[in-house]
């Protein structure tokens, strides 16, 4: 499979890429700091409340063995690193078509946004790595996962 980098507009279809360039931003506390304000919109279904967690990121064996996608259909959910490290993204249209898969390299500043009912493959990092999660919290069932009947592998 082919690893391409992530771009907002190759990445378009899935989601929104989260990264300070090209960002709205502006200076505050007396010019110490540059505050970068709406990077990415969050999503959630009536019901449901903004929830901001940490995820704790192994990197998984070479070569990565893809034999599950989930999807979010009541929120969307943004991944930001906490270190400046590549990781990559794994989105697809429709998982039991392998020519909707698409891969992505991420830099060390650049997070995603997946957009609601987007299926994707869990976190994959080439280090242990530490993540900022934004997603819904609430009633409902928030995860969907398929099994694929074919697994497949993916040699970063």
């Amino acid at each position: 499979m082919k690893i391409e980098p992530l771009t907002r507009e190759g990445f378009a279809a899935f989601g929104e890429v989260i990264e300070l360039e090209g960002a709205r931003h502006y200076g505050i506390n007396q010019g110490f700091a540059e505050r970068y304000d709406d990077l990415c919109h969050v999503d959630v279904i009536s019901g449901g409340a903004v929830k901001v967690s940490i995820f704790d990121v192994k990197p998984r064996p070479q070569p990565i063995r893809i034999d599950l996608m989930e999807r979010h259909p009541l929120g969307s959910q943004a991944f930001y690193p906490l270190q400046n490290e590549e990781w990559l993204v794994l989105v697809c249209g429709d998982p039991t078509e392998p020519s909707s898969y698409r891969c992505f390299r991420a830099t060390g500043e650049q997070g995603i946004n997946y957009a609601r009912n987007t299926w994707h493959f869990p976190l994959l990092v080439f280090a242990p790595s530490k993540f900022i999660i934004v997603d819904r919290k609430g009633p409902g069932v928030n995860l969907e996962e398929v099994m694929l009947e074919k697994p497949f592998e993916i040699a970063a």
